[in-house]
């Protein structure tokens, strides 16, 4: 098994980690609970979870702490106040001790099970990131991700046709490069090619919201992520690449 020399706990026993933020999500733990309890068995690696808590304000970390007793592969890590999304996302990263990690949203909107899809084109791509499939949102909210999605494209120039499908596979490595910013998740396709990685793109299923309110609306769905595209240009355009042809670092000393 491919392991990662930064980091060495209880993830790094496994190839693979589920990174799951939460925020307030007290009401569908328990079927979070259940759905990624069924995935491990069947997983394509061999397959933990990180939860992480994101400062909630209500039972999440209680109910969080139940689970991690209840399932051996469960682990968490709790925050001491909510940092977004891409805050939570990047907590998880940089404790991961597996070659692979992937993400996935505590309203199961999309499913564990998908993540085999991504899994098989794993070891070819730094990113594997799903499509959602017939969406099953509101028109309005289509709308609006349609709107945002498209203004990134042509700022971005990353290809991705659904940034912000809540399903995605990265390699740790090049994960734990990604220069992390507020709203750095809907970017990361665009930085993983930054480094030059390749990035793949499945079509996964989607499901209606069934517990829980979603975090978003309209000011942080279409006017935070238009600012936040001019930001990543300002930041490609000083973005430094480097590879090192030559070193003599493991050679023994005085030799």
């Amino acid at each position: 098994m491919m392991m990662n020399p930064e980091i060495e706990n209880a993830t790094s026993r496994y190839e693979f980690t589920v990174i799951v933020p939460i925020f307030n999500e007290e009401e569908g733990m328990l079927c979070l609970e259940q759905r990624l309890a069924d995935y491990l068995p069947i997983a394509a690696l061999k397959t933990c979870v990180l939860l992480v808590n994101d400062g909630s304000t209500d039972r999440s970390l209680s109910l969080i702490r139940e689970i991690c007793c209840r399932h051996k592969d469960f682990y968490y890590i709790s925050l001491a106040r909510n940092t977004g999304l891409s805050g939570a996302l990047k907590a998880g990263i940089d404790v991961v001790g597996s070659p692979w990690l992937g993400y996935i949203d505590a309203d199961l909107q999309t499913l564990p099970e998908d993540f085999n899809l991504l899994l098989s084109d794993c070891r070819d791509y730094e990113m594997v990131m799903g499509i959602r499939a017939h969406r099953k949102d509101t028109a309005f909210k289509k709308l609006q991700s349609r709107i945002a999605n498209s203004f990134r494209r042509m700022m971005t120039h990353d290809d991705a046709v659904d940034t912000n499908c809540p399903l995605k596979v990265l390699r740790t490595d090049c994960a734990r490069r990604i220069p992390f910013f507020k709203g750095m998740h809907r970017f990361l396709p665009a930085l993983v090619q930054l480094q030059e990685g390749r990035v793949k793109q499945i079509p996964v299923r989607h499901f209606p919201r069934v517990a829980g309110e979603s975090k978003y609306h309209l000011r942080n769905r279409l006017v935070g992520p238009l600012v936040d595209c001019f930001a990543y240009r300002w930041m490609r355009s000083r973005y430094i690449r480097y590879r090192v042809a030559e070193d003599n670092l493991n050679e023994t000393a005085g030799q």
